[in-house]
């Protein structure tokens, strides 16, 4: 037998030794790492298939979290006594992994590629969720897919009026803020926070730190490239043919432009359609039958680039966009309370096209859930769920459980609504709120923080302060240039570089969440996203004090 090389790095970090192994386990994957901080150690594997998968246009990444209760020795208290469907945490912490790795993978990249993690060993002290961003991106680098990586990750706490780095998972229940940064030596990629009430200045001090931190775990991710990297596999995007855009944008006129500008998504999306059909008839009417098909695929995608390059460009250029507003304008809002009967508390909040209703049910202390996952928590009792059925934006599908999009919006939104809760001592009912989107054209996650908060004051609940949230977005140009929007809607979330969203009171920051789909943005867009966040979610507010008078 070939005896085996195991290949090993260190660094200290917030005082604790982190260490990335590779060389023992896992040996036929094309990547894996072992990371290891105090006694929390994961084993972080990746695979890709070695041909682009047919017919699809977007990147097939798969990442999947994976608990297993003997990492803190448990037997799984089902009839079974195996591990079953995911928890909660573990969807969370899944997407937390894939949020910052995604946008490093080369553009028309459709090979499909699999990252699990596998939890060894969980020591209650260290937090396995960015030690999983960690070792996905460590496993990355060393193997031969074309990742533009490495990435690092941190967590940040605020306690004792100071931030901490990976603060011990016990210590965070006295924490003002549980942040988590992750990013490459160059920009930040991904953010994820809760917080009581910090200003924005905190938390892009907080940001910035943890990405320091970040940087030093790229580094260390590196000395293990050196060690035992793979070289690269060669991947070249096809050139591009631009004539076929060049005679549709000629053979269009303004035509386009006028079905784009409508700040009706419906008719929006009927109008391009309408005009999508005429363009594809034009420019396949003498094609070949046995090439029509593949024709008509070029001439689609052809038009999407144009009608995606036209909305980036009035936005960049003119501050144009596609329904009229500038780049800091809301859309109309409007919101009431007590529109359900029988229910302890009910809250609807619709901003432009999107509309959510959040309904409050309070319980005994006796209906608080009880979690079975590998965290310090133990039961919740605030609970709040999240649903997006297809008649919210007009599609049909099929109806099942909880998507992991579901679950990560619910979470977001409870995040944001704790730091104004009463104190169990005062309020001791246990609280679920559940979120109804009605419709959606952007932003329903923040829609369901504002909800909630009238929903639960219509309940009785003592809310500290209300919350609002709203969502930034970001169009950046080749030049250099670049616009940050207030109040995302659908589409420019969909074309758009970056997904910020920010909830909080009148008094500061209570959740954050930022993806983006650039290779990492400055401190100066995140200054400039903080500001006009602050400004949207005052004027939002303003709006809802008007109605619940507290």
């Amino acid at each position: 037998m070939t005896e085996r090389n195991i290949y090993s790095v260190s660094a200290e970090i917030a005082g604790r030794t982190l260490t990335l192994e590779s060389g023992r386990f896992a040996e036929q994957a094309d990547g894996a790492v072992v990371v290891r901080y105090g006694d929390t150690m994961l084993l972080a594997t990746v695979v890709d298939s070695k041909e682009a998968r047919e017919g699809i246009d977007f990147f097939p990444l798969t990442v999947d979290y994976e608990e297993r209760m003997y990492a803190v020795g448990k037997i799984p208290g089902s009839f079974f006594k195996r591990e079953g469907r995911p928890t909660e945490n573990a969807i969370l912490i899944s997407r937390l992994t894939d949020r910052p790795l995604r946008p490093l993978f080369p553009d028309g990249y459709h090979n499909e590629v699999q990252i699990l993690i596998t939890t060894f060993a969980i020591d209650m002290i260290n937090d396995p969720g960015m030690l999983a961003i960690i070792g996905a991106s460590a496993a990355l680098a060393i193997s031969d897919i074309p990742f533009q990586g490495p990435v690092g990750a941190a967590l940040v706490g605020h306690i004792d009026e100071k931030l901490l780095i990976n603060p011990a998972m016990g210590d965070m229940s006295d924490s003002r803020l549980d942040l988590t940064v992750a990013g490459t030596k160059e920009a930040v990629l991904m953010v994820e926070a809760g917080a009581h009430e910090l200003t924005e200045e905190e938390l892009l001090n907080a940001v910035i730190e943890g990405h320091a931190v970040c940087k030093q775990i790229c580094e260390l991710q590196e000395q293990l490239v050196a060690l035992c990297g793979k070289p690269k596999r060669k991947f070249a995007l096809p050139v591009i043919d631009t004539s076929l855009e060049d005679a549709i944008s000629t053979w269009m006129g303004s035509r386009l432009k006028d079905a784009i500008n409508n700040s009706d998504k419906q008719a929006r999306q009927d109008g391009t359609d309408a005009l999508e059909k005429d363009v594809v008839k034009h420019f396949t009417a003498d094609e070949p039958e046995e090439e029509l098909a593949a024709r008509t695929q070029a001439v689609k995608k052809a038009f999407e680039n144009l009608s995606t390059e036209a909305i980036r460009t009035a936005i960049l250029e003119h501050g144009q966009r596609v329904d009229g507003r500038s780049p800091k304008d809301i859309r109309p809002i409007r919101i009431d309370v007590g529109v359900i009967p029988r229910v302890h508390g009910s809250g609807l909040f619709h901003r432009g096209q999107t509309q959510v209703l959040s309904i409050t049910t309070l319980g005994s202390p006796g209906d608080v859930q009880r979690l079975d996952d590998l965290g310090v928590q133990k039961s919740k009792r605030y609970i709040h769920h999240y649903n997006f059925p297809p008649y919210s934006t007009g599609e049909v599908k099929r109806i099942g459980s909880p998507r992991r999009r579901d679950i990560g919006h619910g979470a977001l939104a409870e995040r944001s609504l704790l730091a104004v809760l009463p104190e169990q001592h005062d309020f001791p009912y246990t609280i679920r709120v559940v979120s109804e989107t009605l419709s959606s054209n952007g932003s329903s996650s923040m829609a369901s923080v504002c909800g909630s908060s009238l929903s639960l004051l219509d309940a009785g609940v003592p809310l500290k302060r209300p919350v609002a949230g709203v969502a930034m977005g970001l169009i950046t140009g080749a030049d250099g240039k670049w616009k940050v929007l207030t109040d995302i809607q659908g589409i420019e979330d969909h074309l758009g570089d970056m997904d910020f969203k920010v909830a909080g009171t009148t008094e500061g920051i209570t959740g954050l969440q930022m993806d983006i789909k650039t290779t990492g943005i400055t401190y100066e867009i995140m200054r400039q996203a903080f500001a006009q966040a602050r400004e949207g979610r005052l004027f939002i507010l303003d709006k809802m004090l008007s109605l619940i008078h507290i």
